[in-house]
Order: C-alpha cells, then sequence, then structure tokens
C-alpha cells in the first residue's frame, strides 16, 4: 500500500478493481464502510463477477477477465482529452516535461527494441531520456515538444477510445461513462480517491503493467501521497508483504536491494549501477546510499569476514544468469530432472502452482522432498492415491518424502508486517502441539550441521558457509527478538554526531537507516526495517492508538516502514509551496524550519519548498514517471496484451500482429506452449477466486470453517445454465487444456454473459480452496485447470485468466 488501511476511510472515492475486499478482508473492509458512512464516500467496483463488495457498492461495472488496461488506458484518454486532471500536480510531481530519445518508439503492440536482445524480448537502450552535457534530463516546460512524455502519453493513448472500451471489456457505454465521470470528480485537490486491487490484479501475465496503469490515473488526479489516495495493494496472506520485503524472492536481498547478474563480476560495477545519482539539479535521489545499506548488509551477515579490502564478500553473493529464479522456473527444470531435492516450507505447490499435473510429474522426479507445515497439505501426499482427484500410481513414485511439522504464527513470538507496511508485534496464545518445532529450529539446526560438514570435510566454496555470521542468544533456536533487532541494525564502532558528539556507542541499537554507513561501521539485515527495534525498545509492540488530528493517523500505534511512515510520497500531499492542497486533506506543511503534519515527512525535514525539489526522492528526476523507461519487462507505457488463453482470436488493438497478441515479453516454455488451449475447444473464460469462510488451504482443516463451506462448487451464469442445460446443485465437469475438475454448479445472477467483438462470451468462477486433504468433503485442485504462465516481471501465475469447458456430469 502506498497509503495504510484505516486512510482509506479518509477517501471521497474508493474503486475496489481486482479484489474483493469485502469477501477477501472482511476486517480491513470496515474503513471503507466507515468512508461511505461518515466521509460520504462512494464506492465502485469493476469486476467479471458481482461479489460481495459488489452488493455495498453505490456503481458495479462487469468487465473481460484479463481487460483491466483497456479500460484504465481508457480512463486515461478520456481524463486527457477532457483535460480533467490535476495540472498544479502533474506539472510539479511528474515527468511529462522530460524528453524522451529520438529512437524511442511503439509500432503496431510492439516497443522499439523488440527482438534485439538475445536474452530477453526487448533491447531497452531506446527506452529513456534525452540528456544534456552535465548529464540532466532535458525538459521541456510548455509541453509542446513532440517527444515529451505528455506527448507521448497522449498519444499512446489516443487509440483506447470509449468504442474500444466497450468492445473489448464487454462493458456497456453507459457504464464506462458513468465510472469515469465519477473518477475525473477527484482530479479535484478536495477530493482523492482510493485504489484498492488484490490477486485479481496481479495473477494476470500483464499484472504489474495493469497496476502501473491505475498509478497512472492517479498521478493524473494528483492522488498519490494524499490523505485518503493511493494505489493499495490488499495482501492475500499476512506474510507476503514481510516476503518481498526480506528478499525471499529469488533476484533480490533484504530491503529490496538486488542480486547482480552474471555480467557484474565486478563490485564497483554492481554498485555503481544502483547508487542511483540525480538526473535533475537538487533532486534526492535516495537510492545513491544503496552502498550504506549493501555494506551493512554484509556487516549483518559475515561480520569480520566483511572488509574493503575484500569488496564486503562481494565475491561471495551469486551472480545471476537468469532474471528471476521463480517457482515457475524451478518446476520447470525439476520437470526436467535437473533438481533432485527440494525444501518445501510454507508452500503447498501442488495445490498452489499452475498445471497440477505438471506439479506433481516434476515432485516424482526428485530423489527427496522436505515438508516443512504446521498442516498434512496436499505436496506431502502427491505420490498418493486419492483416485480422481490425485490419479497417481505410487509404486512408480520414487521421491523420498520427509516431512517435519512446523509451528503455526500464533504459537510463536514475532512480528507480522501488514499490507499498510505495519510490523505488529505478536505474542504466543499457546504452545505446540506434539513434536511441532518452530521453523527458525529447524533451520538453525540444518545450518550447524552444515557449516560441521564444511568444517570437517571440506567442500565446494566453503567460505560464506564458514563465516555466516549467527550472533543469537539461543544458536540452536534464535528468539525473534533477536532476529528483529538484526534486521535493524547497530553500531560496530562509535558513530560521529554533529558538532564532535556521539550519536551512538559501539554495539547500540541504531534508531532508523540515517545512520548507515558504507565504511564497515553499522550492521543491518533489512535496512527498511531500520527504526523497528531501537535502543529504546521494541516499536512494533506499541499499542497507543492515539489520533491528534483525526485522520486515522496513530503514529503510537505499532511501526510502519520505512521511518513509521504511514503515507508514502506525503511530500506530494502538499502543494509546492508547502501549504496544504485543500483543507480537508491537510497531511504535511512547511512550517518555515521545518516539515510538520500529521504524518513522518517522506522527504528531507529541512529542506525548504524554495528549493524545488521533488517529492518522489527514490526516483533520480524527483518525480512520478508516467514514462516508466527499462524498468518493466514489456515497454515504457502499459500496453494491453490478451492472456495467453483468450477467447479472442487476436488483440483488437493489433489484430494483424500475432506477436502482439499476448504479451512479447512473457516467459512461457515450449512445452507448456503446447498445452494452451483454444476458444474452439474451451469456449468460457474462467477466473479463480477466494470465499470469506476459507483461507487459503489451511481452514478446509477447521471444522467450523468446513461446516460454513463444505464442498467445492464452480459458479455460472444463468444464461450459460440455461444453454447447457445445468441446474442449481448438478455436478459439472470443468476441463482445460491440461485436465478437469468435477464440482456442484452454483447457478447464479452474479455472472452473466459480456458482448466482446459481437459475440457474446461467458465466465465461469471457480474458488481455489478444496484438496484431498483436510475435513472438509474431498475436492478437486482448482489448479489444475491453469496455464503455466506468469507476469513477465514477477512471474505471478496467471490464475485469473484462462479458458475452460463445462459440460453437466
Amino acid at each position: 500500500m502506498t497509503n495504510h488501511w484505516v486512510d482509506i476511510r479518509n477517501a471521497n472515492l474508493i474503486l475496489s478493481m481486482g479484489g474483493n475486499s469485502a469477501e477477501a478482508h472482511p476486517v480491513g473492509f470496515r474503513w471503507m464502510v466507515e468512508a461511505k458512512e461518515k466521509n460520504n464516500a462512494k464506492l465502485i467496483t469493476i469486476d467479471p463477477r458481482f461479489t460481495r463488495t459488489s452488493a455495498v457498492a453505490d456503481y458495479h461495472a462487469y468487465i473481460r477477465t484479463g481487460t483491466d488496461i483497456v479500460y484504465l488506458g481508457g480512463l486515461i484518454n478520456f481524463l486527457l482529452t477532457t483535460d480533467q486532471i490535476q495540472h498544479e500536480y502533474v506539472r510539479a510531481y511528474t515527468d511529462v516535461a522530460i524528453i524522451v530519445k529520438e529512437d524511442y518508439g511503439f509500432h503496431d503492440g510492439l516497443f522499439s527494441g523488440f527482438g534485439e536482445d538475445k536474452r530477453r524480448a526487448y533491447e531497452k537502450s531506446s527506452w529513456s531520456y534525452e540528456f544534456d552535457e552535465r548529464g540532466m534530463v532535458k525538459e521541456d516546460p510548455t509541453l509542446q515538444h513532440p517527444r515529451c512524455v505528455y506527448q507521448l502519453m497522449k498519444a499512446h493513448y489516443s487509440r483506447y477510445t470509449i468504442e474500444l472500451v466497450e468492445r473489448v471489456c464487454g462493458m456497456p457505454r453507459e457504464q464506462i461513462q458513468t465510472t469515469w465521470d465519477m473518477i475525473a470528480e477527484t482530479a479535484r485537490p478536495e477530493r482523492t480517491m482510493s485504489i484498492l486491487y488484490a490477486l485479481g490484479w496481479t495473477q494476470h501475465s500483464i499484472g504489474a503493467q495493469i497496476i502501473r496503469t491505475a498509478s497512472m490515473v492517479q498521478l493524473l488526479l494528483g492522488n498519490i501521497g494524499m490523505l485518503g489516495g493511493g494505489v493499495n495493494a490488499l495482501r492475500g496472506h499476512s506474510n507476503i508483504q514481510g516476503l518481498t520485503d526480506l528478499g525471499l524472492l529469488s533476484n533480490q536481498l533484504p530491503g529490496y536491494l538486488y542480486l547482480a547478474s552474471h555480467e557484474e563480476q565486478e563490485y564497483r560495477e554492481y554498485i555503481k549501477r544502483r547508487a542511483k545519482q540525480p538526473l535533475r539539479e537538487g533532486e534526492v535521489s535516495y537510492w545513491k546510499y544503496y552502498e550504506r545499506f549493501h555494506v551493512s548488509l554484509m556487516k549483518a551477515w559475515f561480520s569480520e569476514a566483511a572488509t574493503k579490502d575484500n569488496d564486503w564478500c562481494y565475491d561471495w553473493l551469486p551472480k545471476l544468469s537468469e532474471p528471476l529464479y521463480d517457482v515457475l522456473h524451478t518446476f520447470e527444470r525439476m520437470h526436467h530432472g535437473e533438481i533432485t531435492g527440494y525444501f518445501c516450507q510454507g508452500f503447498n505447490p501442488l495445490a498452489s502452482f499452475p498445471d497440477k499435473n505438471k506439479v506433481s510429474q516434476a515432485l516424482a522426479k526428485l530423489k527427496y522432498l522436505v515438508v516443512m507445515d504446521p498442516l498434512a497439505i496436499e505436496t506431502a501426499e502427491f505420490w498418493q492415491n486419492h483416485g480422481e482427484l490425485n490419479d497417481v500410481d505410487p509404486s512408480q513414485i520414487q521421491t523420498e518424502v520427509f516431512r517435519l511439522p512446523t509451528t503455526c504464527f500464533a504459537e510463536e513470538n514475532g512480528a507480522i508486517v501488514n499490507s499498510s507496511r505495519w510490523l505488529q508485534w505478536h505474542w504466543r496464545a499457546a504452545p505446540p502441539p506434539g513434536e511441532a518445532r518452530p521453523d527458525v529450529a529447524i533451520m538453525a539446526g540444518l545450518f550447524h550441521r552444515l557449516q560441521g560438514m564444511y568444517r570437517d570435510e571440506g567442500g565446494a566454496f566453503p567460505d560464506p558457509i564458514l563465516n555466516l555470521t549467527w550472533p543469537y542468544s539461543n544458536p540452536e533456536e534464535p528468539n525473534p527478538e533477536d532476529i528483529a533487532q538484526e534486521y535493524n541494525g547497530r553500531a560496530l564502532a562509535d558513530l560521529p554526531g554533529p558538532n564532535g558528539t556521539i550519536s551512538h556507542k559501539r554495539g547500540e541499537l541504531l534508531d532508523d537507516f540515517g545512520f548507515l554507513a558504507d565504511d564497515g561501521s553499522t550492521t543491518c539485515g533489512c535496512w527498511i526495517y531500520s527504526g523497528s527495534y531501537t535502543r529504546h525498545g521494541n516499536n512494533m509492540d506499541r499499542r497507543d492508538n492515539a489520533d491528534p488530528y483525526n485522520i486515522g493517523m496513530t503514529l503510537g500505534w505499532a511501526w510502519s516502514w520505512p521511518l513509521n511512515r504511514r503515507i508514502l510520497y506525503n511530500r506530494a500531499g502538499a502543494r509546492p509551496d508547502g501549504t496544504s492542497w485543500a483543507p480537508e486533506k491537510r497531511l504535511i506543511w512547511w512550517n518555515g524550519e521545518r516539515w510538520a503534519g500529521a504524518d513522518v515527512p517522506d522527504f528531507p525535514w529541512t529542506s525548504p519548498p524554495s528549493a524545488k525539489a521533488g517529492p518522489f526522492i527514490l526516483n533520480q528526476e524527483g518525480v512520478a514517471h508516467f514514462f516508466g523507461g527499462s524498468l518493466l519487462a514489456e515497454g515504457p507505457f502499459p500496453e494491453h496484451y490478451e492472456p495467453f488463453e483468450s477467447p479472442l482470436d487476436n488483440n483488437p488493438l493489433h489484430p494483424d500482429n500475432p506477436r502482439a497478441k499476448n504479451n512479447p515479453a512473457a516467459r512461457i516454455f515450449p512445452g507448456d506452449r503446447a498445452r494452451l488451449g483454444t476458444r474452439e475447444e474451451f469456449p468460457y473464460a474462467a477466473t479463480t477466486y477466494r470465499l470469506t469462510e476459507h483461507f487459503h488451504f489451511w481452514t478446509t482443516h477447521a471444522r467450523l470453517n468446513a461446516i460454513a463451506q463444505p464442498e467445492k462448487f464452480v459458479e455460472i451464469g444463468e444464461d450459460l445454465a440455461n444453454e447447457l442445460g445445468i441446474k442449481a446443485g448438478d455436478w459439472v465437469k470443468v476441463s482445460s487444456k491440461r485436465g478437469y475438475i468435477k464440482a456442484v454448479a452454483v447457478v447464479t445472477k452474479r455472472m452473466r454473459g459480456l458482448q466482446v467483438e459481437g459475440r457474446t462470451v461467458h465466465h465461469v468462477g471457480i474458488p481455489i480452496h478444496w484438496g484431498f486433504k483436510g475435513v472438509t468433503r474431498p475436492g478437486f485442485l482448482t489448479n489444475t485447470l491453469t496455464p503455466f504462465v506468469g507476469d513477465a516481471n514477477t512471474q505471478t501465475p496467471e490464475f485469473k485468466s484462462f479458458l475452460v469447458n463445462v459440460e453437466k456430469v
């Protein structure tokens, strides 16, 4: 989230798109209800289904799954052509005036550089700005230059007309216009819109670009950094925010630092590429301090072994030969027999990864599988035959499975990072049952045994294992407090303060990341968490809900990264001169000496408005990006591409270019491309979703949840049911190119046929929760149906758009 849960109550309009918060986030949904009741806010839902959120919305519009960029791109075109944008905000706080390189181009669905890089879809050197002799970006404040970002953006989205949106999305024109008009009203400084999304946006092959398009809408309206604004991800699981924060994605290090590629063998080159210097005079460009964060991390990991002379152990870090070693890449290699052992910790791949049959075949090629989980999950029993639900031959599977029972979060102390970036400490409610042990105890035991083997027997490249720091009071089971302090960081020497003073004595926990150094005098396991557990105590366990400004800004409750800031980019929540945009949206302001207000300023606190530094301090230009440069795989501007399984024969925006039908930058393995279905064989668009009564696959093991939702079902509209002769309660077979499931049919008014490109497209809704384990009635795994392809940037699987057939059985 750019903002936070409670701040939703400050919105004047809420757009729920790509999510269903009343269903999937029922506790957080209270803030949407409060916005409606106390702020007279309106709520719009846009979804292929009429959801529980839609039931309390002021307006609902249906949309074909996978076409969100078309709707949002049309909205951008509408805002620009009708001049309903927040001009002062856009000119001061975005890149609209910056001029783009002359060789940048876009033609028939493809950006310049397509096919010119052997390893990737695009060679991206043309996706950049023009620079002057000082290395600063060139700008045209009049916005008239044909290659300034403003003009390029207008041209790019001029194709996204309301007629196109109606044809492609299947949304009637009057619904499009009504929602666009409601959204355009928030271009006024006294009104803001909060956009809420979840997996309905991320689980597409163009997921990251959908989110970027929403961000562009909010920038045009002046809603980023504002009270009641933002683009807000509603995380589907309490550990997802923490997962990305702590670098558990294969190409990341903690705090959104990045591992080197195999081309970056030299430390100085690695740092130079990431320590971004300002591209406009006077800008902050906070990533210029990258080396401070990196060196402090290496000191946390390798202590005295990390020195300036050995480049802080840079050679010990892996250098990636692939952009991302994601789960799809891993299971593809496993499927080819290239991986022989797999540790499965806190995951249920057989139920959670796409194309269940391929996943099962891959697991069967392992020598061993270690499953660490509190529950008996399907992955641990992939080798057992459960009839149609898991039709395998155990005699042909030689994988040895080790099951290590772990504790769940309620059985241990620690912190959970919620969607708002709040680190909230929790305490153990009960001891774990039986032989269950904390994950850290299991991993500690594994580490000590491996380290002992390297020490006693030697081995290839033992240095990182032998020198890894293990500074915990209980080495066999590190306690959460020790780990939290390691993330926070501490001084390894007396740190200088102002006027010859000492800010921190050697060994003291740091107050925040502003004290990190690149000379080896500080340690920090995750720089964005610095300040969460200081020498003054554990800030995550604070429970002061005082709200002095009565806007839901409770800075004494828990701790939010970074620096306890609750709204990111909040300098943009004030005018360029430092005054508030509107009295009712007062957030931070310049008081003549420093930035003050209801939130922790996301800006140098004593930098006056007269310095004219931009509010987006992590960006080299100091402003927000409409032109994305080379950051994303598909191109600098979001463009619509059809799902890899589409009910259409082509991309309506580029009907004559088959290479632009689907995301040209997405990775799909040859065997998986052969397992894609066509609309002739599988004529219906399917999407997956979650229910309030279950949480992923966990609660199918809980009797009360099993009573509330005991059996797998699929949801189809009344018109489709009538066509197929299906009645509510009938059993149906839903099949894709990859397999089939059977379930009870729920016939509903919540789904309806949409008119797309002159014909009717029907949707089928499939909840995910059931499997062959637990106390619910056994059910087919939904991911039997889904394709093995993901977003081009994150490789998040395309669970939200695929093709199926439906038959009565």
